[in-house]
């Protein structure tokens, strides 16, 4: 299923119209690459002569997140940027909490001891969300040259 379709589905089973600011907000989120924050989308809309409000897209991107449309990754201080997800897999992340540099991995060693953690506790996962949080190689070079 396309990713409109299921946006469409999602918001008809949520008694929900397809809007024409939901659609622009969709169209800019298909239209992005890689991991993206509010700030971006806003300024997407802006150079498009859309004008969506900063109220009406936090308003709809917890939409997007329940259709399976994108990903909420938690940030530190409190931000946070997304990504879509239509047409990829899981994966998981590698967070600096420096630079903001977000590097995804696939760990089938992890994706293997959370099944089997799950499985002892008598526990049904429907999803998970697994982020590391730390330095990068260039932040944690920092760190030490000014440390000595």
């Amino acid at each position: 299923m396309q990713a409109i379709e299921r946006f469409a589905d999602f918001l008809s089973r949520n008694r929900l119209k397809m809007t024409r600011e939901r659609r622009v907000i969709l169209d800019q989120v298909l239209g992005t690459r890689g991991h993206f924050d509010v700030d971006q989308l806003l300024a997407g809309f802006r150079r498009a002569g859309h004008p969506v409000s900063r109220a009406t897209l936090y308003r709809n991107l917890p939409r997007l997140i329940e259709a399976g449309i994108i990903h909420k990754l938690e940030m530190a201080h409190g931000q946070a940027r997304y990504e879509l997800m239509v047409g990829r897999h899981h994966h998981d992340h590698l967070i600096c909490t420096d630079c903001g540099l977000i590097l995804e991995f696939e760990s089938h060693d992890v994706e293997r001891i959370q099944d089997e953690v799950c499985r002892r506790r008598g526990f049904v996962m429907t999803g998970h969300t697994h982020q590391i949080r730390g330095h990068c190689a260039a932040c944690a070079g920092r760190r030490r040259r000014r440390r000595g």
